[in-house]
């Protein structure tokens, strides 16, 4: 299991992807929803599953919501419970929300209560938030096959300055790097030799195992 922790409230369609998202590459997860047929609906996809009102800070002090790395409120339409909710789990300490907006206006007032990412559904799928939850560095997620992905990142640290010789990411992780991004310019099929400046985007394909390790560690 690995060590991240996250904690979705609303279990509705996007909550529901995100966690079961997550779970499925092995995260601890816990799903909370007011709705107790919802919970019973997803709990075979998440770690834990509580049944509770999040505009209650009591009941979320009970839960431990702030033992967790990043909450996400995934309210569905009830906006006025959203901004509570995430205003509450600010003043309480959480280390990183992200919260879901019906529209921009919403999301100017999830950003100005404290939301440190508010995410659009129509905009981020659920799937594509749970992998740029585990990697910053990782900017698309496109699902070829059921076990088989797509992803965008941004070369790390690490990488710049290195040729892909160097990294040799097929052997370290067993995915591939099949086109790199440097700016305006897109290099398909890039060579061994190439070098991976500063911003470049890597365009990586590969098992999701594989691919979730790579979001890691490289």
């Amino acid at each position: 299991m690995s060590t991240k922790q996250f904690a979705i409230i609303g279990m509705g369609r996007f909550g529901s992807s995100v966690a079961r998202t997550l779970y499925e590459m092995d995260y601890e997860v816990m799903g909370i929803d007011e709705d107790e047929e919802r919970i019973n609906e997803n709990i075979q996809y998440v770690t834990h599953a509580v049944a509770a009102d999040s505009t209650d800070e009591t009941a979320l002090k009970e839960i431990g919501i702030r033992n967790f790395d990043v909450v996400v409120v995934a309210i569905g339409h009830d906006i006025q419970a959203s901004i509570l909710t995430t205003l509450i789990l600010k003043e309480m300490g959480v280390k990183k929300i992200v919260a879901k907006a019906q529209n921009e206006r919403h999301g100017q007032v999830l950003y100005k209560v404290g939301a440190d990412r508010v995410v659009f559904p129509e905009r981020d799928m659920g799937m594509r938030l749970a992998h740029n939850l585990i990697s910053a560095n990782v900017l698309d997620f496109i699902e070829l096959a059921e076990e088989y992905s797509v992803i965008e990142s941004v070369a790390s640290a690490k990488m710049v300055g290195k040729t892909l010789r160097q990294l040799d990411v097929r052997a370290r992780y067993g995915v591939n790097v099949i086109a790199i991004k440097s700016g305006e310019s897109f290099n398909i099929s890039p060579a061994p030799d190439d070098l991976i400046q500063a911003n470049d985007v890597l365009v990586v394909i590969g098992h999701n195992k594989d691919l979730k390790e790579f979001e890691e560690k490289a």
